[in-house]
């Protein structure tokens, strides 16, 4: 297991999906993974649900405010009020000004010059995911952006992410902290709806990504992208649970369980 303790300010390092009907994505998701959902009792949480993978914590679930089912992926960083300073200086917006959530951290929900929005974490008593880089554990996060430029230029700013792209019939970004990989970036193509705005895709990992897949359909999910090979040892699809989340899988080389 890839179990951790703590995350690197800049990491990527917890995603949950605000649903419109918790039973039932609790019923998807729970199957799908194998996860087990706890309820936060506090009423200050609001219905927040705890996911978890073997008894670590691997994501999170809570009810949307009013907006579309969708997922949310998080930045850890040292300080939330510094890092939303840090967002409107680079061209971003906090649309959620930081605030304590209980006494397990504090967090802002931001949104980046191209549109996509994202949460930042600062860690008290809950780091994020304890699990990653396993099945039906958080593995990566990949914005999906209109202008690959100003996303370089403000997540650099922010979070002091390079920027390594890779030349091909799509370029692909794979974003560094410290020389490591810890996330990715692709373009917007013309195919995509005008309507559809920039978005951070959250995958979830899977030791098969097509069994995943045809799972996810027969549990009421829809295919969105059909399980395909990215390279050697790595093969992803788009699924959308039944309330109309999107969320990636992504099967790695060495991945069993």
């Amino acid at each position: 297991m890839s179990e951790v303790t703590s995350h690197k300010p800049g990491t990527p390092s917890w995603a949950d999906v605000s649903t419109t009907d918790i039973p039932a994505a609790t019923a998807f998701y729970t199957a799908l993974f194998g996860w087990t959902a706890t309820q936060v009792m506090e009423p200050e949480a609001g219905g927040y649900t705890m996911l978890a993978k073997n008894g670590k914590l691997v994501a999170g679930m809570g009810p949307t405010q009013g907006q579309p089912t969708s997922w949310m992926s998080y930045v850890t960083v040292e300080d939330a009020d510094a890092a939303a300073r840090k967002v409107r200086e680079a061209g971003g917006t906090v649309m959620m000004e930081p605030f304590a959530v209980m006494t397990a951290g504090r967090m802002a929900v931001c949104q980046d010059p191209t549109g996509a929005v994202f949460a930042i974490w600062q860690a008290q008593e809950h780091i994020g995911a304890q699990l990653v880089n396993e099945p039906g554990a958080l593995c990566w996060t990949e914005l999906q952006t209109r202008d690959v430029e100003k996303a370089k230029a403000f997540y650099n700013k922010v979070f002091g992410w390079g920027a390594e792209t890779h030349t091909g019939d799509v370029p692909y970004t794979e974003w560094k902290l410290d020389g490591q990989s810890i996330g990715g970036m692709m373009p917007m193509g013309p195919q995509i709806p005008a309507q559809v705005p920039p978005h951070w895709v959250v995958y979830i990992g899977t030791a098969d990504c097509d069994a995943s897949t045809a799972k996810a359909t027969e549990l009421g999910g829809t295919v969105m992208v059909p399980p395909m090979d990215i390279q050697e040892g790595l093969r992803f699809s788009l699924i959308t649970d039944p309330q109309g989340g999107m969320v990636g899988l992504l099967q790695m080389a060495g991945m069993t369980g």
